[in-house]
């Protein structure tokens, strides 16, 4: 499983108040992407894909020493910078601290809501779904 994130949430939403425009916040989620460290192909498996994303998501999580550890992929750029988002949002987190956490409310905090098409909208609704029931999961 992966070390932490790469960047932590109050430094994504640090860069985030630095970008004025869509474009830019756009090109910074890409790069978040980028520096995903490489998801293996071993674990793209069925059970890893998340369903109802148009792009292919995988996720992979367990717990280690009580704490969520999550990695992912995507065969989009935008999509594989979303699933890091979500890594910063849930990775290390505890399964009874993951599920109090309001993703949707910082998606929409970074205007990224309204900035997907509905359909990565819903992917993303898909995503964080499949993170959170995981999280319940493992916390029973």
């Amino acid at each position: 499983m992966p070390e932490a994130p790469l960047r932590t949430l109050d430094a994504i939403r640090d860069d985030f108040a630095l970008l004025d425009d869509w474009e830019d916040r756009y090109r910074y989620v890409i790069e978040l992407g980028r520096e995903l460290p490489p998801f293996p192909e071993d674990a793209r498996t069925d059970a890893n894909k998340v369903r109802g994303c148009v792009s292919q998501v995988w996720i992979e999580d367990g717990l280690a020493d009580g704490a969520l550890r999550i990695r992912g992929d995507s065969d989009s750029h935008l999509v594989k910078g979303l699933v890091a988002l979500a890594l910063a949002l849930y990775d290390g987190k505890k399964p009874a601290e993951a599920l109090a956490i309001d993703a949707h409310g910082v998606f929409r905090e970074f205007g990224l809501e309204q900035h997907l098409t509905p359909q990565r909208s819903n992917g993303v609704r898909a995503m964080i779904d499949r993170i959170r029931a995981d999280a319940a999961a493992l916390a029973g």
